[in-house]
């Protein structure tokens, strides 16, 4: 893309302070004491105003030095001479009116940095101490007066407009009292109690701002501006609201008096090149607002000047007869009049922008770049025949490398609105191939808000350029949907719908095979299932699910989902194959539950001190989705449990459906022929899987299904006794035939060594969700455990007693709640007693690892259990300095330890998760107060003997590497 006259905008090479992007994963260590690229400004006078001193000030002062490294964030830039000299505005235009020049090939030398006055002192709003987390409420010191511009904005006491007009009338009959009072209001807003005077108004403007430097004796560094609370809070909207106001009604006449506008913004020009942090910032914003203001009477005399064009030309047109001569030339005076006010309005903001703009975007204060971010997107949007131009959004490109958050936000979102907007297509071309794989990179910015917007910027870039993305940059935002944080996640989200679910043209119609037509959502379901397997992360698909559920309505679709897993594929179509039926089936269970429960994956909701709470529209959409799903769900479910009932993976899945079903709609909907039958597939689930997991899933669907409160509860606690009694017969059959062939001398088979530990699987797993001490299966369970320890082999497989272990743990556990609930607890005092006795001889001395650590889990649960203070029917357990002294051991040995995973990853991890529960469970014991604190050491001991190693390893790779430049 090239510039008018041939000359070509260079984008490409950002200012040196950028070239290394301060991404967090290597942050910048300074912003801004490097030099930036700044336009070359010719030697042009505005109104009075030295251009060429201002713009070119950096260069002048310009000496090569080296930094030193004790920069703080508070030193502020090398500021630029005040302008001195103030002359008409026709003695302005001898130049190029002001207006921005073109790029310059190279950039100049970097700005010198030097302190204010005073050092780092702590006056003058230098270096100062950021300000309190509260300032206190404005209040009128002796010499305020309660009617200046300052006061009445502070304490709000008369609308804006009416505040501009008292001035404008007050400025018609006295313009330099009016002045004055302006200015008092600019040095005021500042937190600047200086006076400016009658005779002060006639004085370089230089002068001015040196005078109420010395005057600004604030010493805690606190101006309006960064002042916390409400009433500051309004100020400064009053405060940017003012200007607005005083230039859309002073926008007629007085802004081209030739008076009022060449002292203000050559006094803001001034204020805005101080050393004074107060004065910069507040100058600076005003400066912004100003240009914001203009820009919109831009727009509006732009409008006037077309229109009356529209009428000159129409006038024109007429019949000879009927032309009205005098009209023709009233209309081409007033066309004359608004272009030049028009060409006055781009001069003011070519200079403020050369003289302001471009020295505060690089400023050390990130306040002052985020306005000027802010500010220029507004300017871009709503005058881009002017702003919207690669020498104006370069600034922006440039500071999309800012080390500060929020000024990297102001960019996105400056950005954001103008490749919404289609009709500027063509004058984002060169900028997108210039700075597009930096915003594409911001998606992974350490500052969330800052990735969120980036995330949208790339939608918005798709939508307007679709070639301009890689597919490098499209991978880069899909990894987004497994973000931890819900907003990066839910941005990708919609990336991915823009990207790639959507439907272009209308799928050819499809049916199945036995003649039902396909959903519209058919083709877009298989493209997620593709999705989720391509990411190879299939442990979270959770995530995913949370990433478009909001956005995507395929997400909800229960039917198209189900038809795909239950209609076999039709005339044209591909059948899915077995892993993408478990990757789809994986996809609606997690959308069924995150619909039904409105509650997002672990990770990703709110954190524990502030617990997800819906609306109530968001609790009525839940309410109505579950409804939806139950309904769908009581019909096909039975279906899908039965085509894949000899999958594990799959009914693990499947049979965690009904847990977040509305069972009311059973009753409601008269299905209670669909309940039955899911209960006699649960039957038949449990009779035949010997997958832990999926048994796990079934038991604890079960407890759901028997609720109290629901109507279908007597249907659902006959089919959990039924259940439960299968499973513990099975027990009873196969330990009565597996100890008959022990007593007998006989060696137990293979079959029958399997049904012993199938049958205890299945109590164990009923017991942890199901009271099963009415089947009176304890006595029979506790005679097996003395043949954990070494010493009592009996040739019981090691499994078999790991699962006898946990189910009288579930035992005891129940007789506690019976005990609370009922007052009953049987012989719970006895059975504790003894299962805890067997416990410390298991982990001092069992048969295998698997059975120490099983005991070890359980006797730390029990402590905690019953750490209560003991009633008289309560049973107490306390650890003695035996017990803890055996814990201790057992973390020690089990936790502590180093062992050797190559390449096994997945069983590293499993390890590492076991250890840190065995941890955890230790370290519960001493947060409450079972064990003693000093317990403790054992473990602590670790972490510093761990951390002492690091500092020595590092210490001796530095002094290595220290030989080796010795060398």
């Amino acid at each position: 893309m090239h510039r008018r006259g041939g000359k070509r905008i260079r984008m490409d090479d950002p200012p040196p302070e950028y070239v290394n992007p301060m991404t967090p994963a290597t942050p910048m260590t300074d912003y801004g004491g490097q030099s930036v690229h700044e336009p070359e400004t010719p030697n042009v006078n505005y109104s009075g105003f030295n251009v060429g001193a201002v713009a070119n000030s950096t260069i002048a002062e310009a000496a090569p030095r080296e930094e030193s490294e004790d920069h703080t964030e508070e030193e502020t830039r090398s500021p630029s001479p005040a302008p001195t000299k103030r002359i008409t505005r026709s003695r302005g235009r001898g130049g190029d009116g002001g207006y921005v020049g073109r790029l310059a090939e190279s950039p100049p030398p970097p700005p010198l940095r030097r302190r204010g006055r005073g050092g780092r002192g702590r006056g003058r709003g230098r270096g100062a101490a950021p300000p309190p987390a509260y300032s206190p409420p404005p209040v009128l010191l002796p010499g305020d007066d309660e009617n200046s511009l300052y006061n009445i904005l502070r304490f709000n006491k008369t609308a804006i407009n009416q505040v501009v007009d008292m001035w404008i009338e007050e400025y018609k009959s006295n313009r330099e009292s009016a002045l004055v009072q302006l200015m008092q209001f600019f040095i005021n807003s500042s937190g600047c109690r200086g006076k400016v005077t009658p005779d002060m108004a006639q004085m370089d403007h230089t002068l001015i701002i040196k005078k109420m430097t010395q005057e600004f004796d604030e010493e805690s560094g606190e101006y309006p501006l960064i002042m916390t609370g409400q009433t500051w809070k309004k100020f400064r909207s009053n405060f940017c609201e003012f200007i607005q106001t005083l230039v859309k009604m002073c926008q007629y006449s007085i802004i081209y008096d030739q008076y009022l506008m060449d002292n203000i913004i050559s006094l803001l020009t001034g204020l805005s090149d101080s050393q004074v942090r107060a004065f910069r910032h507040t100058a600076t914003l005003a400066v912004m607002k100003l240009m914001t203001a203009l820009v919109d009477v831009a727009l509006l005399t732009s409008v006037n000047c077309d229109n009356c064009l529209r009428q000159y030309e129409a006038e024109r047109l007429k019949a000879r007869d009927k032309r009205a001569s005098e009209r023709l030339e009233v209309l081409v005076a007033k066309r004359q009049e608004l272009e030049e006010n028009m060409e006055e309005i781009k001069n003011m903001l070519s200079y403020m922008f050369k003289s302001v703009f471009v020295h505060r975007y690089r400023d050390t204060l990130p306040d002052i770049r985020a306005i000027t971010m802010s500010e220029i997107g507004i300017w871009m949007e709503k005058f881009p025949a002017h702003f919207l131009d690669d020498l104006y959004l370069k600034y922006i490109g440039w500071t999309l490398h800012d080390k500060v958050g929020e000024v990297r936000l102001r960019c996105l979102q400056a950005l954001q609105p103008l490749y919404e907007c289609e009709e500027l297509k063509g004058k984002l071309e060169l900028f997108t191939s210039k700075f597009k794989d930096r915003i594409v990179s911001m998606s992974l910015d350490k500052e969330t808000e800052v990735a969120v917007h980036a995330v949208r910027l790339v939608i918005a870039i798709l939508k307007m350029h679709p070639d301009v993305l890689t597919d490098k940059d499209c991978e880069n935002v899909y990894e987004l949907v497994y973000s931890s944080w819900r907003g990066v996640a839910a941005a990708a989200g919609e990336f991915l719908n823009v990207r790639l679910f959507r439907c272009d043209e209308a799928p050819p119609p499809a049916r199945s095979r036995r003649g039902k037509a396909r959903l519209p959502n058919t083709p877009l379901v298989r493209d997620l299932v593709q999705f989720f397997i391509e990411s190879e992360l299939h442990e979270h698909g959770a995530y995913l699910v949370d990433s478009l559920i909001e956005s995507n309505p395929m997400m909800k679709d229960w039917e198209c989902m189900t038809d795909l897993l239950l209609e076999e594929a039709g005339a044209g179509e591909e059948a899915l194959d077995n892993r993408q039926e478990s990757s789809l089936i994986e996809l609606m269970v997690c959308c069924v539950r995150q619909a039904s429960t409105g509650e997002p994956p672990v990770g990703r909701g709110a954190s524990r001190k502030h617990h997800h709470m819906l609306s109530k529209e968001q609790a009525k959409m839940v309410s109505d989705d579950r409804a939806k799903m139950t309904t769908h769900f009581m019909v096909t479910l039975p279906a899908l449990l039965d085509k894949f009932g000899a999958d594990p993976e799959k009914l693990t899945n499947l049979v965690a459906i009904p847990q977040y079903f509305d069972l009311e709609l059973y009753t409601t909907q008269r299905q209670e022929g669909n309940l039955t039958l899911l209960l006699n597939k649960i039957r038949e689930i449990v009779k035949v899987q010997t997958e832990a997991e999926v048994l796990e899933t079934c038991g604890r669907t079960l407890e759901v299904l028997c609720g109290e409160q629901h109507a279908v509860y007597t249907r659902c606690n006959v089919a959990r006794a039924t259940v439960t009694d299968m499973c513990v017969n099975r027990y009873k059959e196969a330990i009565d035939d597996y100890r008959s062939l022990v007593e007998g001398g006989e060696t137990p088979d293979a079959d029958e060594v399997f049904n012993v530990i199938n049958s205890l699987r299945k109590v164990s797993i009923m017991y942890m969700c199901h009271n099963l001490n009415d089947t009176n299966i304890w006595d029979s369970l506790f005679e097996d455990l003395p043949k954990c320890v070494r010493g009592n082999e009996s040739g019981m497989p090691a499994q078999a007693l790991v699962y006898a272990v946990r189910a009288c743990f579930y035992s005891v556990l129940w007789s506690l709640h019976e005990l609370e609930e009922r007052g009953e607890g049987g012989p719970l005092r006895e059975r504790l007693a003894a299962y805890c006795a067997l416990c410390r001889d298991v982990v001092a001395r069992g048969l295998s690892a698997e059975l120490r650590e099983e005991a070890y889990t359980s006797i730390c649960d029990l402590l905690i259990f019953f750490a209560e203070q003991a009633g008289a029917r309560r049973p107490a357990l306390e650890a003695d300095a035996a017990l803890c002294d055996l814990l201790n051991d057992f973390v020690q040995e089990f936790v502590f330890v180093h062992h050797n995973y190559d390449g096994q990853d997945e069983r590293r991890i499993e390890e590492l998760h076991k250890r840190r529960n065995f941890l955890a469970a230790y370290c519960k014991l001493i947060v409450y107060n079972v064990a003693p604190i000093r317990r403790a050491a054992d473990v602590f001991k670790h972490y510093t003997r761990r951390n002492r190693g690091q500092n020595e390893e590092e210490e001796g790779d530095d002094n290595a590497d220290s030989d080796a430049e010795a060398v």
